[in-house]
C-alpha cells in the first residue's frame, strides 16, 4: 500500500504539480534587475575598437566593443531586485580604445518595466530598461535592431 501511495505523490511532484493549488509549474530561469546596452560591434570600428561604458545611477560597469564577427554585444548595469518600477539615470560613453577620445556621449532617464522570466505567479520579479548604444544617435530603443 505504501509503494502504491508513493508512486503517484512522486509523478506529481515531477510534474510540477502542487497540492495547494499551483497548476502551471514555475521554470527555473533566473533573472536580475538591471539596465542593459546591447550594440553591434562593427558600429564602432569592429575589433575592440571602443571601450564602451555604460551607468545607472552612478553605479558604472565597462567592456570592449567586441569581436565584428559577432552579430551583437551587450553590458549591464545591475540593479537591487527591490527596485521596484522606478525611473534611473542613464548615462552612456563610448571611446575610442587607441585615442581615448570621446566617440559618443549620451545621457537619459529610463523608466523599469516589471518582468517576470517564470510566469506572473512564480519568482522572481526584476525590473529592467534595456537600450542599443548607436554610434551617432547614442541611447535609443533596441527594437528593430538586427542581430545578425
Amino acid at each position: 500500500m505504501r509503494r502504491f501511495l508513493l508512486v503517484p505523490l512522486l509523478a506529481v511532484t515531477l510534474a510540477g504539480c502542487s497540492f495547494l493549488g499551483q497548476d502551471t509549474p514555475c521554470t527555473l530561469a533566473d533573472a536580475d534587475s538591471g539596465v542593459s546596452a546591447v550594440w553591434q560591434p562593427t558600429d564602432f570600428g569592429g575589433r575592440d575598437a571602443a571601450r564602451i561604458r555604460l551607468c545607472v545611477d552612478g553605479t558604472c560597469e565597462e567592456r570592449t566593443s567586441g569581436s565584428p564577427d559577432d552579430p551583437f554585444a551587450s553590458l549591464s548595469v545591475r540593479l537591487p531586485d527591490d527596485i521596484g518600477s522606478s525611473t534611473v539615470q542613464v548615462r552612456l560613453t563610448v571611446t575610442s580604445a587607441k585615442s581615448g577620445a570621446t566617440v559618443v556621449e549620451d545621457n537619459t532617464r529610463a523608466r523599469l518595466t516589471e518582468h517576470h522570466p517564470n510566469g506572473t505567479s512564480c519568482p522572481p520579479t526584476v525590473w529592467t530598461a534595456t537600450f542599443r548604444a548607436h554610434p551617432d544617435k547614442g541611447l535609443t530603443s533596441p527594437e528593430g535592431m538586427k542581430l545578425q
